[in-house]
């Protein structure tokens, strides 16, 4: 850095010396945007504690849980250092035939600054936080802020395999907003939330992550599920806000350089999973142009009236898959058979159910799941996404998720959440009980942002059957295929969710597995896809064969020989937007479609991944 550092940071350089991650106060006489409220937390991370592995590099990352030197109370560093290694590994295949580190991507040390702070949109009762990550060598020529919001309902980091991955070595600062989701865990048994370093802090005496206004019965309160708020609606706000809060303190950062606007510094927004659905939603919402381009991989996107929403076909996954993953068309799917190759007794029993309510006539299991098959077929379910789906389905996904987004959707609390449903700390035999102190310590470093896991159960919704969570999912299921009046919020609270068109002129790109069994192409990106084209827009669209939702299951046995990962698709299409942003490239109006190959029992080479060299060029 060639110029003079500002005076702030002359006056903490004796404190950085001794703590390069300690955190440092607001700056004075910098005004940080309206939409922040108390502190802007601004901490250094160089040496052993970079930005995009906080020092655990590849091997790091993807070996052993990183530790706290005291169990029930880490450091605000260690939580950090933490919670990335949880993104990472929640989101790539770091596995030692995936190719990660070899074939694609890369995990340097990037040295820089951080600077986190708690953001609200107009209207909200709970915050999102939002992140800028500054790299030392920040391109000040080619000025570049990615933004990005976290896949699933995961914390501030939740992106960081791709966006911060791809932005961070390049010389990009790289913004992150938890888009109102995250591990913020409320726990009323101690009367605790997060605060702003990822620390647990009593009610009163800091600003929280999420605090609800009361709980009565002792259940933990998430915020993506009990805010209030529903804040899948506002996702692209919540995007939008983080662009500005990157550009604010940007100036921060460059004060010499400042302002930083659209107009000189070009915004890329990208995100996978929920995130990529997120940087969709914000493109519709980008009135003030502040975007310049878009890349979404696998995206939970919703067009009006055409496609399916998410609650529509994961409710009707979780009641129909077990049994139709039974048909015999599955038995080579991964995690569909036990161990000895057998139909699992969860799932031949979820056929008699179907059965007994009158929804399939066979007798016998393979007739049931003959016609569950066929049910799904006809809602538009392929087979490949039947049979990637049956990990979702082992691991009891479609209830987890659709117990949450009914609540957030429906605007529920803890205490009263849809179909008897609750969250709580597990106790002794699995039955709810007080949180374990060290437990609870990392919830929000390990946690995904919806339960159940890290010692926080779903419970409620069931009865002593054989099939014991057939009566939750069935209640689900009806709030969807209801019309009554008290299930109107949930139905007014989806279709607040549906994504309003980009302008046509902004470059997007969507990448998405054929193979996704989590948000199949058929219910989003093919409708989005289609839909922005009849609107006058140029998406370009690639459809990655033997590719499926998520990448961290390819080290799992039976998934890694059979199919492909996705973010090296991501990475390349962000490579050609960075093309035609910085180097001139014309952006194209079709792209060849890559023609990858599962490695099978080998390791990953270039070759399978089958990334197109070269496509066509739009005109001149």
């Amino acid at each position: 850095m060639t110029k003079r550092l500002p005076r702030w940071m002359l006056l903490l350089a004796p404190v950085l010396a001794s703590c390069a991650s300690a955190p440092m106060t607001k700056e004075t006489g910098m005004h940080a945007p309206d939409f922040v409220r108390g502190e802007v937390r601004v901490t250094e991370h160089r040496g052993d504690d970079d930005l995009l592995s906080a020092g655990l590099g590849l091997g790091g990352l993807a070996g052993a849980q990183s530790t706290f030197a005291s169990l029930s109370q880490p450091t605000a560093a260690e939580l950090r250092r933490r919670a990335i290694q949880t993104s990472w590994k929640g989101i790539a295949d770091l596995g030692p035939l995936g190719g990660f580190g070899k074939i694609y991507g890369a995990v340097p040390n990037v040295p820089g600054r951080e600077y986190q702070a708690f953001a609200w949109i107009p209207g909200a009762k709970s915050p999102h936080r939002v992140l800028l990550q500054v790299p030392d060598g920040f391109d000040r020529a080619r000025r570049c802020l990615v933004v990005t919001a976290s896949s699933g309902s995961r914390g501030v980091y939740g992106a960081i395999a791709l966006a911060g991955a791809w932005g961070l070595p390049r010389g990009c600062a790289v913004a992150y907003t938890d888009k109102g989701t995250g591990a913020g865990y409320f726990d009323p048994a101690d009367d605790t939330g997060v605060a702003l370093d990822g620390g647990r802090a009593k009610r009163g005496t800091a600003t929280l992550e999420f605090e609800p206004v009361a709980v009565q019965h002792g259940n933990i309160a998430v915020k993506h599920a009990h805010s209030g708020d529903n804040p899948e609606a506002d996702w692209g706000r919540h995007v939008l806000q983080a662009a500005r809060f990157g550009l604010a303190m940007l100036d921060r950062a460059f004060p010499e350089q400042a302002p930083f606007t659209a107009q000189n510094t070009r915004i890329i927004a990208t995100g996978l999973s929920n995130g990529g659905g997120a940087v969709l939603q914000a493109a519709g919402l980008d009135d003030d142009r502040l975007l310049a381009g878009v890349v979404a991989l696998e995206p939970n996107v919703r067009v009006s009236d055409q496609g399916r929403a998410l609650f529509d076909y994961a409710t009707e996954a979780s009641l129909w898959l077990p049994c139709a993953l039974a048909d015999p068309r599955f038995d080579d799917a991964p995690l569909a058979r036990t161990p000895k190759g057998e139909v699992p007794p969860a799932w031949a029993q979820r056929c008699h159910q179907l059965h007994e309510h009158g929804l399939v006539s066979g007798t016998r299991v393979v007739a049931q799941a003959g016609e569950a098959y066929e049910h799904l077929r006809a809602g538009g379910w392929t087979d490949e996404a039947m049979s990637t789906a049956a990990s979702t389905t082992a691991f009891d996904v479609w209830r987890a998720v659709t117990a949450a987004y009914a609540s957030a959707y429906m605007r529920r609390g803890a205490d009263d959440m849809p179909c008897g449903f609750h969250y709580s700390a597990i106790g002794a035999k699995g039955a709810s009980g007080v949180a374990d102190p060290v437990v609870r310590a990392g919830w929000w470093a390990d946690a995904s942002g919806i339960p159940p896991g890290n010692g926080v159960g779903l419970f409620g919704g069931t009865d002593h059957s054989a099939d014991a969570t057939l009566p939750g999912v069935l209640c689900l299921r009806a709030l969807w295929e209801d019309n009554e009046a008290g299930t109107q919020a949930l139905r007014d609270g989806v279709a607040a969710t549906a994504v309003k068109p980009a302008r046509a002129s902004l470059p997007v790109w969507v990448v998405h597995g054929a193979a996704d069994g989590l948000l199949p192409t058929a219910f989003t990106s093919e409708p989005y896809v289609d839909w922005l084209r009849s609107k006058g827009g140029h998406p370009l669209y690639w459809k990655v064969p033997y590719a499926q939702h998520f990448d961290a299951f390819l080290a799992l046995p039976g998934f890694g020989d059979k199919h492909v990962p996705l973010l090296p698709y991501g990475y390349a299409a962000l490579d050609r937007l960075w093309a035609h942003l910085y180097e001139g490239a014309p952006w194209p109006a079709v792209v060849p479609a890559p023609t990858p190959q599962p490695r099978g029992s080998g390791e990953l080479t270039a070759t399978s991944l089958g990334i197109p060299a070269a496509w066509t060029l739009g005109p001149k």
